[in-house]
């Protein structure tokens, strides 16, 4: 009970601080979406993470976070790739490939090349697909009106607790909890478990960026869990329960150092690790949204104000 007070009056008295939209910066890209998105490649077919995905929400562009397609647009077509027969109002760009033979599609924002589209397959009752690169696109799981959207990328300890606090704070669409960091792909829960995977339990926000900003809620996941604890979180010990913090651009990696090296100016010896994203894995169904499902509250996160 005492924590569901502090709980919220930190976030009352966030929503009555004046905030001025925060300008979102394109996010860094691997070689390989390097190669799709910057170079105009293409995957392979079938090899796609969102290939043959179900999840009902919105996909948006890897690069610079627009939305772009909803999932209730999406359908199976059997051509290796994602298939959407309709995408968001001015959303996506087209231009004729230079072989004259083909359409490519772009994000409106940005002009991350997403794939081509085709017309006449009579796949749909719309007869159009939209032929989609995997690597081109990112998902939220709630459908977001037309926009930019920003995502941060936290391990604190359990994850349970990390995206219960974050899940509250105004400005946030969406919290997912999983697993990054590591070197085996697609980790199941009992895997990474195990500490030998090199993964850690983290969560994926993705928020508005008219409502909240990167930076607050790097300040938040800062003063919900113990910043200077080693190898784990409160009773939590392993690798797999760090403190760090994955940047998705340069202007994240200079906000973390920055607000990290506050703390320390305050005498804190902070462990928090600051470290470039790479591929998140998504957790099991039954790690989403824990609390709220269980009506229960965190046993290792707090609130504790240090800003």
């Amino acid at each position: 009970m005492k924590t569901e007070i502090i709980t919220t009056l930190f976030i009352l008295t966030m929503t009555t601080q004046s905030f001025s939209q925060e300008k979102l910066p394109y996010n860094s890209l691997s070689k390989q979406e390097s190669y799709v998105i910057e170079n105009k490649g293409t995957e392979a077919p079938f090899t796609g993470k969102f290939t043959d995905y179900t999840g009902k929400g919105t996909y948006v562009c890897r690069k610079c976070g627009s939305a772009l397609y909803y999932s209730s647009s999406k359908f199976k077509s059997d051509c290796g790739w994602p298939s959407f027969d309709d995408e968001i109002k001015g959303a996506v760009k087209r231009y004729p490939d230079p072989d004259g033979m083909r359409t490519e599609i772009v994000c409106a924002n940005c002009d991350a090349h997403l794939g081509h589209v085709f017309t006449g397959e009579r796949l749909t009752a719309k007869n159009i697909r939209h032929c989609v690169n995997s690597v081109s696109i990112d998902f939220v799981p709630a459908q977001v009106d037309p926009g930019r959207y920003g995502t941060a990328i936290f391990a604190g300890g359990c994850f349970w607790g990390v995206e219960y606090f974050l899940q509250k704070s105004p400005g946030v669409i969406s919290v997912t909890s999983g697993f990054i960091g590591g070197h085996v792909k697609n980790p199941s829960y009992k895997e990474v478990c195990t500490g030998r995977t090199g993964h850690a339990e983290a969560v994926k926000i993705v928020y508005d960026p008219e409502k909240t900003s990167y930076e607050k809620l790097l300040r938040l996941f800062m003063e919900i869990h113990d910043p200077t604890q080693v190898g784990g979180q409160g009773p939590d010990l392993g690798d797999q329960y760090r403190s760090e913090i994955f940047y998705l651009n340069d202007e994240q990696k200079k906000i973390a150092d920055t607000n990290i090296g506050i703390l320390k100016s305050k005498g804190l010896k902070v462990a928090t690790a600051v470290t470039k994203a790479s591929e998140f894995y998504e957790a099991e169904d039954y790690h989403q949204d824990y609390y709220f499902r269980n009506g229960k509250v965190p046993y290792c996160h707090a609130y504790t104000k240090r800003f």
